[in-house]
């Protein structure tokens, strides 16, 4: 069972779902959010004591306008993890959480010693563009998210109308909030410098990749590899039948790579 739970942090709240028993891991979502009834969190309890502070802007966290760039947001994550009162947990990232995981596995390498990257922002190829969320109407986030179009339409709207007004209005005012914060490290492009620190990472670190990711193609998988040094011990899982929404749509491929890279 995952609860929520608020923190205080510098004087302002901070959103932190838990659950489980076991290693303590700490989950960063991607601009999408969370909630406590996503189906990865439900996996990864099944096998570790799981954290995921939500970002400010997300759900009960409060705004934070201080963190202003990719280093306050590093940061940031740390001061959350001091906070929890945690001591080198497995750090997960998905999409922009993997972007921030990355970032602060390289701005500390001796805090952070297992590290899983869940089809991470933060690099750019113009080969190989990323495209504009910030552009997207609902009706065309499933196709781009999701392997399974279907699934992803029934995921993303809860068996609502993508067309309804009401629907829209919901969406719209809630991403204008959390995207003012995904903004920051996304927009326009998701590169604020992260090929230039993959070096530093010393942590074991696992990418896990949906093979039909349509946002961040998996030839990005190969782009953070390349980046990495021999001193951080690389496994890649490449997940069939499966779009950027890795954790929602195939939650327990998820859980089986987590344990084969021995985390």
């Amino acid at each position: 069972m995952i609860t929520e739970r608020t923190i205080t942090l510098r004087d302002r709240r901070v959103a932190v779902l838990e659950g489980g028993v076991g290693r303590d891991l700490v989950f960063l979502h991607g601009a999408g959010g969370l909630t406590a009834d996503d189906p990865l969190l439900r996996h990864l309890a099944a096998r570790y004591r799981v954290h995921a502070p939500l970002l400010p802007g997300f759900g009960a966290s409060e705004d934070a306008p201080e963190l202003r760039e990719m280093l306050d947001v590093t940061l940031h994550g740390f001061d959350v993890i001091d906070a929890l009162g945690l001591a080198r947990p497995l750090l997960v990232g998905h999409s922009m959480g993997g972007m921030i995981a990355a970032e602060m596995a390289a701005i500390a390498p001796r805090e952070i010693e297992d590290l899983a990257l869940i089809a991470p922002a933060g690099l750019w190829r113009d080969e190989h563009p990323i495209a504009d969320l910030f552009a997207m109407l609902p009706h065309q986030l499933p196709a781009l998210l999701f392997h399974d179009v279907a699934l992803g339409e029934r995921l993303l709207t809860g068996g609502l109308n993508l067309e309804d007004p009401q629907f829209l209005i919901g969406f719209l005012v809630r991403n204008a909030r959390q995207l003012g914060m995904a903004g920051k490290l996304l927009f326009p492009i998701p590169d604020r410098g992260l090929a230039d620190r993959l070096y530093r990472i010393r942590a074991r670190t696992l990418l896990i990749w949906g093979e039909s990711d349509r946002l961040i193609p998996p030839v990005y998988a190969d782009a953070f590899a390349a980046g990495l040094t021999a001193a951080a011990a690389l496994h890649r899982v490449l997940i069939p039948a499966c779009g950027h929404l890795v954790g929602a749509e195939r939650p327990e491929a998820v859980l089986t790579a987590l344990a084969q890279a021995g985390f």
